[in-house]
């Protein structure tokens, strides 16, 4: 069984979605999974160092008072906490994620994707770390695991860069329009951080099919809570 995820380091979502995954793949025990991270920058054109928090950011960006863009953001730490995830927005650090993506490609060949991820979500959402830095950056990823030497070599140089904008290329040609972005065995497709329960019927599909070849299916019941270039945003939230 082999999962793809398209996600970015400073999307909210990505990491719910992280967890209830794994909280779906608990009802699979001795089932073998390969959960495998894929590029996808939510803001390309991110600057580094801005010098503002997410609250300051969304406030700026869509003309609204720090309150009220912390009330822009507290559905998702309600959400988070449900999945035991501590979501600190005040301390959140907007910036350009495509040097971490190009060392998570690092992570992925030495087979530490997943750790990489983990660490990585959680220095954004709830630490507080600048993953745009490199000092950051080369920190992080030697807790890891990696080998401080090569993860330097990576920020100094332009390894992955190809690696990094053909998954992003990639999503574009199935049809990612917002993270995360699930493909179980190339076959089913979840949209957005789903109920965990999306999951597991996602799983349980997969597993019971895995010698058949059927047709691509989005197993999404409706838009899920995803972040893109614009915003993150929970359905139905708008109407509000």
């Amino acid at each position: 069984m082999k999962i793809e995820i398209w996600s970015d380091f400073v999307c909210p979502f990505c990491y719910i979605g992280k967890r209830r995954l794994e909280e779906a793949l608990e009802h699979f025990p001795g089932k073998q999974v390969d959960v495998v991270y894929k590029s996808f920058e939510l803001d390309p054109n991110a600057e580094r160092n801005t010098g503002r928090n997410m609250h300051e950011k969304l406030a700026a960006k869509y003309g609204r008072s720090l309150e009220e863009a912390r009330e822009m953001t507290q559905n998702m730490t309600e959400q988070a906490k449900m999945v035991g995830l501590d979501f600190r927005f005040d301390s959140v650090v907007p910036t350009n994620t495509f040097d971490a993506h190009r060392v998570s490609q690092l992570a992925n060949e030495k087979g530490l994707g997943n750790a990489f991820a983990e660490r990585f979500f959680k220095a954004v959402l709830t630490d507080g770390k600048d993953v745009g830095d490199h000092e950051t950056i080369t920190a992080l990823a030697v807790e890891v695991g990696l080998d401080r030497d090569a993860v330097v070599s990576v920020l100094e140089g332009s390894a992955y860069t190809e690696a990094v904008r053909r998954e992003e290329a990639e999503a574009q040609q199935i049809g990612v329009q917002g993270v995360p972005f699930f493909v179980i065995n190339r076959k089913y497709a979840v949209s957005g951080a789903q109920p965990t329960e999306v999951f597991v019927q996602g799983l349980e599909k997969a597993f019971a099919e895995e010698e058949k070849t059927p047709a691509f299916e989005d197993l999404s019941s409706e838009s899920g809570a995803a972040c893109t270039e614009d915003g993150c945003e929970v359905p139905g939230e708008e109407n509000k």
